[in-house]
């Protein structure tokens, strides 16, 4: 299990700490350490939809409506905090957030 997401991000600290405490130690992917390649992006985007921007963050807020405009795994690949957090993967299944849903799956 691979979890992909920001150090500083509190949801990504939650699953960790969720996931560690149910006896799963997911290998830990800073985005912004290292950022995930196109392909990987465009994956993601393909499995997951829309959904992977963030678009509630400051970092989209602080975008132009031109670059907002611009292709979305430029974007992510530009600014690593437009991706939604975290992206974890388990084995071939992809799940995006910490929602009830993911967690169920995971827990």
């Amino acid at each position: 299990m691979v979890l992909y997401g920001l150090k500083t991000c509190d949801t990504c600290r939650k699953a960790r700490r969720a996931l560690s405490e149910a006896g799963q130690e997911p290998d830990f992917v800073d985005l912004r350490e290292t950022p995930p390649a196109r392909a990987q992006l465009e994956t993601w985007l393909e499995r997951l939809g829309p959904a992977l921007m963030n678009t509630r963050s400051t970092t989209w807020r602080g975008l132009s409506e031109d670059e907002r405009a611009g292709d979305p795994v430029d974007l992510m690949l530009a600014h690593p905090a437009l991706v939604k957090r975290p992206v974890i993967e388990a084995g071939d299944a992809l799940h995006l957030g910490w929602g009830k849903d993911v967690q169920a799956a995971l827990l």
